[in-house]
């Protein structure tokens, strides 16, 4: 499998994330349940309304959710992203401490937020804190990309595929960047 996937498209999935944490965050929200189209041509239309990646402060000005519903967010979505606005401006959440915490630490924090469950933590740490050893067993794309990998009848529960991944530790965000690959490459 591994063999089949072009390492530079590994390398650009790596690399086309931002250092402004907030946005990452807001990013992640605009992404949840929604294909990767859908939720660049979301973030799009958010970046196009606000002249650029909003910042906390734009996100807890009046009319706020208005204009991110305009750009195709839902009513919750929006909110979501105003209250993790609210917790960096009122410093609940420190976005550049996130760094300096352990990755269950980091998970902990996010989760407390509104909208931030464990998997948008985890895409989180893999993507926007590039941390090398994050798996993350309820992502369709991963048990997906296990099945096609292990020649499986069945995807494997969350359960299963962590307890596979566990082989690929401390390696375990690249081994999860090549699995979402062979999803894309397998035939439909």
């Amino acid at each position: 499998m591994i063999e089949a996937v072009d390492a530079a498209v590994i390398l650009e999935r790596r690399s086309e994330r931002t250092r402004n944490r907030f946005e990452a965050l807001a990013r992640i929200i605009a992404g949840q349940q929604v294909s990767t189209a859908a939720a660049r041509t979301i973030w799009g239309r958010v970046v196009e309304e606000y002249d650029g990646p909003p910042e906390p402060i734009d996100l807890i000005a009046p009319g706020a959710e208005e204009r991110l519903r305009s750009c195709g967010l839902s009513g919750r979505k929006a909110s979501y992203m105003i209250g993790i606005a609210e917790a960096i401006e009122s410093g609940e959440l420190r976005p550049d401490e996130l760094d300096e915490l352990t990755d269950e630490e980091v998970t902990e924090a996010l989760v407390a937020l509104r909208g931030i469950g464990r998997w948008s933590a985890e895409m989180f740490l893999m993507f926007d804190l590039g941390r090398p050893d994050v798996f993350s067993g309820g992502d369709l794309g991963l048990r997906r990309g296990i099945q096609i990998a292990y020649e499986l009848d069945e995807m494997p529960t969350p359960e299963e595929a962590i307890a596979i991944a566990e082989a690929w530790a401390p390696h375990r965000t690249l081994a999860s960047l090549y699995l979402w690959e062979a999803v894309h490459a397998a035939p439909r």
